[in-house]
Parts: structure tokens; C-alpha cells; sequence
């Protein structure tokens, strides 16, 4: 039998097809007017992450992350957070694929039910890829003053209440 959770999605698609279908706007063009905008954002974008794909990458490779881990860890302890967390505190803010990588290789090393990979699912969950965002979302905006100082707070924040939390929900 089936629910209604998933008869929701197909009635959905359903009920914005009729919708379309009796409404009095033309359907193509609109559809072409939307699909050219959407082509001249991603053209609009390209430039830009083609220059952070290319940063991200030559500040992984430079060994710099490994550096400022060794230099971070000491502080991240006295917050209680892991130092076998620190390389993905790193990398979280600058590569989602990387962060992703160094996630698995958490879950591989310690395991899936693990402190550390309890801690780190949370800090992962809990934050997103900094210069990413700022790239895309403010790829356009000229005036962009503290935007990344507040992005860098909010990570250090999103960081230190990530820690708090697992400390308090973590089972083990």
C-alpha cells in the first residue's frame, strides 16, 4: 500500500502540470527565457570558480594545511575538539569533495561509530564550504565588505558549537 509521503512528489509534479496547462502564459517561451538566464549565470560564474578550484588546489598541494594543523591542534584540544580533526576543519572551508574525502578516511581509520567520526559528521553537517559560497552567491555584488571576516566568524562558530554539541549528544 502505498503512503502518502510517497504519492506526495508525484501529485506535486501533477497538480504544477495542470496548473501550467491551463494557465495562459506560453510554456516554451517561458522555458527558453528561463534556461537562457540560467546558461548566462553559469557562464557569468565560471570564470570565478575556475580561480577557487585552482587556489583550493594549490593551497592542498602547497602542504600548508598539514602546517597550520600541527599549529592548530594544541588550541582545538583546549576546546575539546579532536586533533585528528583538524586537517578537515581545514579543508572544509575550502573543498567539499576534499572535506568529503577526509571524512571517509575518518570513518576508515576510526569508524563509523566512533567519537571522531561522531565529531566530524557533526562539524561537517554543520558547516559548508567557505569560499565557494562567498564565490557564487557574491560573484556579482561589488560591495562585499565584511562579507568574509562575517563568513570566517560564522564558520569559528559553526566549529566551536559543533564541538559543544558532540560533546553533550555523543553516546559513547
Amino acid at each position: 500500500m502505498m503512503t502518502l509521503a510517497s504519492l506526495a512528489l508525484p501529485l506535486l509534479f501533477a497538480l504544477f502540470g495542470l496548473l501550467l496547462a491551463f494557465s495562459r502564459n506560453d510554456l516554451a517561451d517561458a522555458f527558453r527565457t528561463g534556461a537562457t538566464e540560467g546558461l548566462h549565470t553559469a557562464f557569468g560564474l565560471l570564470p570565478t570558480l575556475v580561480m577557487l578550484m585552482t587556489a583550493v588546489s594549490m593551497f592542498s598541494a602547497s602542504g600548508a594545511p598539514a602546517y597550520i594543523a600541527t599549529w592548530l591542534a594544541p588550541v582545538l584540544a583546549k576546546l575539546g575538539i579532536p586533533s585528528e580533526l583538524t586537517p578537515l576543519l581545514l579543508i572544509r572551508s575550502l573543498s567539499g569533495s576534499g572535506s568529503t574525502a577526509l571524512l571517509t578516511q575518518l570513518y576508515d581509520t576510526y569508524g563509523p561509530d566512533s567519537a571522531i567520526a561522531f565529531y566530524a559528521s557533526v562539524l561537517t553537517a554543520s558547516s559548508d564550504t567557505l569560499l565557494y559560497v562567498i564565490a557564487v552567491y557574491l560573484s556579482g555584488i561589488k560591495k562585499t565588505r565584511h562579507t568574509l571576516l562575517s563568513a570566517i566568524l560564522v564558520m569559528l562558530l559553526g566549529i566551536l558549537l559543533s564541538g559543544i554539541f558532540s560533546r553533550l549528544y555523543y553516546p559513547g
